[in-house]
């Protein structure tokens, strides 16, 4: 029933391209065909923070926050547009696949979102996106699944705040889950590769705590997969760390957009 309601809401309320605004054109999973062909471009690249994050392990980005994945992720994550999570969940298990090989098991840990923010967007939004992106890695053959271990509390605006002021702010606002009644923790560690995911890299702050706080909790972690990474102002224009905006080498799990009549914005969680 809830696709169904979906494709009479395309029908009727047709929205504009999440990549690049365009209005009265065919959607591909909410973008234009011209935004889909470039999202479907990308290259992931091994992307440094910058400055650097001590703690922070491998870190690939599907390509820079910019153009049509900046506005595909901004309309998913601000603007209620849940359908993108399908097309911006396969482009974070290209990412994934870059760091996690196919012949042993991965466990994807979204970083999580406060509770104030979760209302706000009606769901945890990388929680969502880590379910698609699980998907598109099982159906490309890997042994994938979601843990969410952790936890997001409430914490100040970090926007004035120093690179160790962010890191004290983001590690303290994190902890792990407790464990459900009736529900044993696993006793022994993980086997495999153990894969923090995110939609944003800039400083690297965030991912350097969840890095820090599972393995306080004796969960290794393997690599950091995020969608878009960020370049700070003052800082080399031709690429991240060596690396062009559109990436180095594809790795295939299968990547398409599917064709749709239309976006109609906001869509069950």
């Amino acid at each position: 029933m809830a696709g169904l309601l979906g494709d009479l809401a395309d029908l009727v309320l047709p929205a504009p391209c999440a990549g690049c605004g365009a209005e009265r054109v065919p959607l591909r999973y909410g973008v234009c065909a011209a935004c889909a062909a470039g999202l479907e471009a990308l290259r992931p690249f091994r992307r440094p923070p910058e400055p650097v994050s001590f703690g922070l392990p491998t870190c690939v980005a599907v390509g820079a926050y910019e153009g049509a994945l900046r506005g595909a992720l901004l309309a998913y994550k601000e603007k209620g547009r849940h359908r993108l999570a399908r097309p911006l969940g396969s482009l974070l298990a290209v990412a994934v696949a870059r760091i996690a090989p196919r012949s042993v098991p991965v466990t994807l840990v979204p970083v999580p979102s406060t509770a104030a923010a979760s209302r706000e967007r009606h769901g945890d939004h990388m929680l969502r996106l880590a379910a698609h992106t699980v998907r598109r890695l099982r159906g490309a053959g890997w042994q994938a699944e979601i843990s969410p271990q952790l936890e997001a509390l409430p914490r100040p605006d970090s926007t004035s705040l120093s690179v160790a002021g962010r890191r004290a702010a983001a590690e303290d606002s994190l902890r792990i889950r407790r464990a459900r009644i009736g529900v044993r923790r696993r006793a022994e560690p993980r086997k495999g590769t153990l894969v923090v995911v995110d939609d944003i890299v800039t400083t690297g702050a965030t991912l350097a705590a969840v890095t820090r706080r599972l393995e306080e909790a004796k969960m290794q972690v393997d690599g950091v997969a995020v969608l878009a990474a960020t370049q700070l102002r003052g800082t080399s224009g031709s690429g991240f760390a060596g690396f062009p905006p559109d990436g180095t080498e594809k790795v295939n799990v299968g990547l398409s957009v599917s064709r749709t009549r239309g976006d109609a914005g906001a869509s069950a969680r």
